[in-house]
């Protein structure tokens, strides 16, 4: 049964219920009490300090003077799809062809766009959890539900996965089984072994796995993070979501991609037309810019994380009262403070009276409450004043 419609305030107007019934962010809950502060240091998006290099700026301009601002390809530029292909393949040593690549307006709508693309109302998606908060909400806009599966967590603050806990989740409605590896919020990284064991179960049962990689460069230990792209077929059911936002610093572009069976490929560009009718031209001559041009830079992205976590942990870590692991992966410290319960009113007081914003562990569902978020994304010295903050709130709390 569809939620009641909601009269919007001020208006006559109504709108779908079920949207009405969707919560808001709780991470836009509290990024909302500090905007535009000055003096505020916001660690709560995952974003660092970086501005997009300039080789992709460069990129993109030379593609808008050029007139590239007219409606383009659904699915992205060829020259994007086919750089994307040959990135792929030559960093995880497999064939993969541009014709399974279809360019997105993001990496947020990559995931929509699948969600869309699998699911029907009353259908489910089993996801590893605690997850970034628009997992959920882009399954529930399908009329779908989440099932999260809590990763287990040792008492140095590590995480790991019982696949087993996954495998009893799944049902006769079950969709997909999500998968953000390395994670965010929590930077736990599946092994090969595990994806090769999923992809087996999801062969089994008929069922797609959406592995969300958009932190796959982000690896402090290796090169990359473990891929099911490695142990997949072509048209095995599989769905890789990726995005340029973290690795080559370009939230705000909004491009992404996704890697599917060739078979789905007029079905995606259906759903682009219905959706966004395409990336704008000039921003996918930056993303191509990036993946031809962009190791050295994300090798300095690499390197400025790893030191931007070590640089947190080690003050996190000298805390009692802190719970935390050292980051493998992603560029997020999740942590969890003993005698804060209620991570929201933590969060809220941290802007309010500490100029500091980091992310409610509330915000990213079952196994987050009582946690927190911050991004390591950023510079030594912003990053050690925060910390200043940070710890100045937990003593006082």
């Amino acid at each position: 049964m569809n939620p009641v419609r909601s009269i919007l305030p001020g208006t006559r107007a109504s709108v779908s219920g079920h949207v009405a019934s969707m919560p808001t962010s709780k991470i836009g809950e509290v990024a909302n009490l500090g905007r535009g502060d000055p003096d505020i240091i916001p660690l709560w998006f995952g974003e660092g300090d970086l501005v997009t290099p300039p080789f992709v700026v460069e990129a993109a301009e030379k593609a808008l003077r050029e007139g590239k601002t007219f409606y383009t390809w659904q699915r992205g530029i060829p020259e994007l799809r086919e750089a994307i292909a040959a990135y792929q393949s030559r960093l995880y040593g497999i064939s993969c062809a541009a014709d399974r690549v279809t360019v997105t307006g993001s990496g947020m709508q990559a995931i929509l766009l699948a969600c869309q693309l699998l699911c029907d109302a009353g259908d489910n998606v089993v996801a590893i959890s605690p997850v970034w908060p628009n997992i959920g909400a882009a399954v529930e806009v399908t009329r779908a539900s989440m099932k999260p599966v809590t990763l287990d967590r040792s008492p140095d603050g590590r995480f790991s996965l019982d696949l087993e806990k996954v495998y009893a989740a799944v049902d006769d409605r079950t969709r997909a089984i999500f998968v953000n590896s390395p994670g965010n919020p929590t930077g736990w990284m599946m092994t090969g072994e595990q994806q090769k064991a999923l992809l087996d179960f999801a062969r089994a049962r008929g069922i797609w796995i959406m592995a969300d990689e958009v932190y796959a460069r982000l690896v402090y230990n290796q090169p990359y993070a473990p891929s099911f792209l490695e142990h997949a077929a072509p048209d095995d059911p599989l769905i890789v979501l990726q995005s340029f936002s973290k690795p080559w610093a370009m939230t705000g572009w909004r491009l992404g991609w996704m890697t599917t069976p060739h078979a789905f490929g007029e079905e995606i560009a259906k759903l682009v037309q219905f959706n966004l009718s395409g990336s704008p031209e000039f921003v996918q001559y930056g993303g191509l810019a990036a993946i031809e041009k962009g190791e050295a830079f994300v090798g300095q992205m690499v390197d400025r994380c790893r030191a931007g976590g070590e640089l947190v942990y080690q003050r996190l870590s000298a805390l009692s009262r802190v719970k935390v692991a050292r980051p493998e992966a992603a560029f997020y410290a999740f942590f969890s403070v003993d005698g804060i319960e209620d991570s929201l009113a933590f969060a809220s007081r941290l802007v309010t009276d500490y100029k500091v914003g980091i992310a409610p562990g509330v915000a990213f569902g079952a196994g987050g409450e009582g946690n927190f978020r911050l991004c390591f994304a950023s510079g030594a010295e912003r990053l050690s004043k925060a910390m200043d903050r940070i710890e100045a709130g937990i003593k006082a709390n």
